[in-house]
């Protein structure tokens, strides 16, 4: 179970946390840490998108600190933006948010950070479970399932067999 301390948003965005914690509210919120499998699949999308960073003119990041509001500080587990300096704190909304299902996420708490970053103005979000090795976008009007996602309106995909065979692979 997550532990949780308050503070200002000046002070937490001052703060370095290992590993970073989120803050909702006043509330710097510690969070799930991924085990090998989480890691790895995380370490598998990011190698796929930065292969396709020049073709697609996106750049992408692991575990950056994003503000969904003035009170709210998320960090998914990937997020892909345009092709321009950002700064240390994402504060324009990514064109895709990426979060990996860990074992003790709930429904309530990943459909609360969606929404979190719909209300940004994230036009998608993909949530990608490694133990039923499946994958749901969002264009914020309906979660569909599908093996490969994409973004609308980009040449941003993902093909989620591919990623799975290479997360199989590594149990070898």
């Amino acid at each position: 179970m997550a532990t949780a301390f308050q503070i200002s948003i000046g002070e937490y965005l001052q703060t370095s946390y290992r590993p970073d914690c989120e803050y909702i509210d006043g509330e710097v919120r510690v969070r799930n840490v991924g085990k090998w499998e989480h890691s790895r699949l995380q370490y598998l999308l990011s190698a796929w998108f930065a292969s396709k960073e020049s073709e697609w003119r996106v750049l992408g990041a692991t575990e950056q600190r994003t503000r969904v509001t003035p009170t709210r500080v998320r960090i998914p587990d990937l997020i892909v933006v345009r092709d321009e300096e950002q700064p240390d704190v994402t504060i324009e909304p990514p064109l895709l948010v990426v979060e990996i299902l860990l074992p003790d996420d709930t429904y309530s708490d990943t459909e609360e950070r969606a929404e979190d970053y719909f209300r940004m103005g994230v036009s998608t979000v993909w949530i990608i479970d490694p133990k039923t090795r499946t994958g749901r976008m969002s264009d914020r009007t309906a979660w569909t399932s599908s093996p490969r996602l994409e973004v609308s309106n980009s040449p941003i995909y993902v093909e989620l067999p591919e990623i799975f065979a290479n997360l199989d692979r590594s149990k070898k």
